[in-house]
This record gives structure tokens, C-alpha cells and sequence, in this order.
């Protein structure tokens, strides 16, 4: 391990609603290694606030002022004070164990390590015929709109380096904010690497995501990014990174 791999801080980000249930089995999984935990509540009925912090004294809790995936998102990277923030969901799907190797992959030299589960090491339990039709397809579409080579588009388990929301705009407030963050780091140049991921399925509860509604709403930004890079640089700055990418297995 090199010495800025000794002393990056890692920050990790869980947008929330609902999730008392589930917190109790996702924080105590979390790598004694992380440096600061972000809860971002999101309107929540139940106790999930109190449970947060009686799992976790040291976590830090924000209370949403929006609704959605993306505005939670938005304001737990805004509030985050570490050199790399993990996306991790609330609901148990993503195992906190693999933070580790999102972290080596960034660590290697890459700006943004974008979980898979359709590579070799990855997969899913939770995986529907039709949500993974619609996936192979938007993730189709953004490969031949936007140059990538991305097996999974749709997933939002991803951790970057900070200094990537220099270059990113996160302006989505629903789940299709994950699609808007692959995109718009690929037109950046950003330095990319798939990870593979195995997604779980929520330990308790319903998803808050709604495969017609919200696969459009993903559709739709995919277009509207095409037109908009078309008419505009997105990210115009000097001294961007180069673009790569590469897939780590």
C-alpha cells in the first residue's frame, strides 16, 4: 500500500427512508477503516434516525431538505470531508464488505470505480427478468451514444475521489441520478474502472424504485445529456483528465 493510499480518508454516503430495520444489520458490517459515515434521512417515519446512532455514536446525520435518491445524494457529498466517498445503499443490497475493493481499484490510479454485478465476481439475487431487460438496454444505449463500455448501467454502488464532483454536476433528484454521474464522468474524462459487485436483495422492506416510472426517467437523461453534450461542453475547465475505459475484474 503506497502512503497516500495509507492516509486517504474515506467517506462513506447512505441516503435513507425508512430503514431502521435494515441499518441494524448494514452499519455494523461497515470496514473499520472508513473515516467518516454519512447518513442522509430522507423523511423518515420510523426510527431510523435513533437507530443510526445507537449502531453508530460516530455517525454524522443529515436531515433531507428535497426528496429523492439524487438530493440525498447531492447533500451527503456536499457534507463530505473525506479524499473518496462510497454511494452505499441502506436497504442491504450492497455489502459493505466490498468498500475494500472499490477503494484498491481507485487507489490504482482511477478517478471513479463504478460497481458491476454483470461482471465475472459480481451478480445479483435481487435481479428481475424485466429490471434487467431495461438495463442491458438504457446501458446498450449509453454505449452507443456516449462511446462507453459499461455492463451495468443502472447500479448505485460507485466510489469515486473527491475532487471528481469538481468536474460532475449532480443536478437529478431521483434514481436516475446514478446514470446521470456515469455519463456526465465519462464526458469529464474521467478516469473510469468497473468493479465487480454482488447485489443482494433488502433484508426488510419495499423498494422505494418503481421499474416503468423510474426507467423512464433514466431514458430521459440519457437523451437529454446527448443533446446537451452536443450543444455544449459539459465540463470545460483546463487540465482535464484523460478518459480511459477500463474494466477491472
Amino acid at each position: 500500500m503506497t502512503m497516500h493510499a495509507q492516509h486517504s480518508r474515506i467517506s462513506v454516503v447512505i441516503p435513507a427512508r425508512n430503514e431502521a430495520a435494515n441499518l441494524r444489520h448494514v452499519l455494523p458490517e461497515l470496514p473499520s477503516f472508513v473515516y467518516e459515515v454519512i447518513l442522509v434521512d430522507g423523511h423518515s417515519t420510523d426510527d431510523t434516525i435513533a437507530t443510526a446512532r445507537q449502531q453508530l455514536p460516530t455517525i454524522r446525520v443529515i436531515e433531507q431538505v428535497g426528496k429523492g435518491k439524487g438530493d440525498a445524494l447531492r447533500a451527503g457529498f456536499a457534507a463530505a470531508t473525506g479524499d473518496i466517498i462510497v454511494m452505499l445503499d441502506a436497504d442491504g443490497s450492497a455489502d459493505p464488505h466490498e468498500i475494500a475493493r472499490f477503494v484498491e481499484v481507485l487507489q490504482a490510479g482511477n478517478d471513479f470505480a463504478k460497481g458491476s454485478r454483470y461482471m465475472k465476481g459480481g451478480g445479483s439475487s435481487d435481479l428481475t427478468v424485466l429490471r434487467s431487460a431495461g438495463n442491458y438496454a438504457l446501458s446498450w444505449l449509453v454505449n452507443i451514444l456516449y462511446g462507453t463500455h459499461y455492463s451495468d448501467l443502472c447500479y448505485g454502488y460507485n466510489a469515486f475521489w473527491k475532487h471528481c464532483l469538481d468536474y460532475v454536476k449532480i443536478d437529478s433528484d431521483g434514481f436516475e441520478v446514478e446514470t446521470l454521474i456515469n455519463i456526465r464522468a465519462q464526458l469529464a474524462g474521467l478516469r473510469i474502472a468497473e468493479v465487480p459487485s454482488f447485489e443482494h436483495s433488502r433484508i426488510y422492506g419495499e423498494s422505494n424504485l418503481h421499474v416503468w416510472r423510474d426507467g423512464w426517467r433514466v431514458l430521459k437523461t440519457i437523451l437529454r445529456e446527448w443533446k446537451s453534450s452536443n450543444r455544449k461542453v459539459v465540463v470545460s475547465e483546463p487540465g482535464r483528465l484523460s478518459p480511459s475505459r477500463e474494466s477491472v475484474g
